[in-house]
């Protein structure tokens, strides 16, 4: 993925942003600054593909909500517009949200890392999600194999290479994820 390029205007909105046209570039708003970014990498879509299926059935399975992937707008305030690459809306009362601007919440946020966007998911797009009080955000990095996970309130990551476990919910079996085979199919 080239490198996600910073518009130095921090009077972004997400209004603003959304007026754009389509180009094909991902356009998100941190904290009133435009982040534009080019189409993913091969590798970046890679892991995306194996992630998504288990993840949603393990989401469906449980009842939690819905398992969605970007392009998406998800709006937190008028100077916060993110697309994470995986993310989970939490079941509300009211079913299906109809649109982007219903979800307000999210259980689950997942970047997958490229070098060129390590600098906004690690701390930019880390700080937004932790401050929307988002209860979980991870950044899969397939080129180091591991996950990092990060909670609101912390500040240094957990570190997974081995097994990583998801427990949204108290009285769910864990979502388990085996690191090594899932690393080796999306590197394959």
């Amino acid at each position: 993925m080239a490198m996600p390029t910073p518009v130095h205007e921090q009077d972004w909105t997400v209004d603003r942003a959304l007026a754009l046209p389509d180009d094909g570039n991902r356009y998100e708003v941190l904290d009133g600054e435009l982040f534009v970014t080019p189409a993913p990498t091969w590798t970046h879509q890679r892991a995306i593909g194996v992630l998504f299926p288990r993840l949603n059935e393990y989401v469906r399975a449980h009842r939690l909500g819905w398992a969605m992937l970007s392009p998406a707008d998800i709006t937190f305030s008028p100077r916060r517009l993110v697309q994470p690459d995986i993310f989970v809306v939490p079941w509300r009362e009211g079913g299906t949200p109809s649109g982007w601007t219903d979800v307000k919440h999210l259980l689950l946020a997942i970047e997958v890392l490229s070098p060129s966007t390590a600098r906004a998911d690690r701390y930019r797009k880390r700080a937004i999600y932790q401050d929307q009080g988002v209860p979980e955000y991870w950044i899969l990095d397939p080129a180091a194999r591991m996950v990092e996970r990060w909670r609101p309130n912390e500040t240094e990551p957990e570190i997974f290479v081995d097994l990583f476990e998801w427990r949204p919910r108290g009285d769910a079996p864990a979502c388990t994820l085996a690191l090594g085979a899932f690393f080796d199919e999306v590197n394959g």
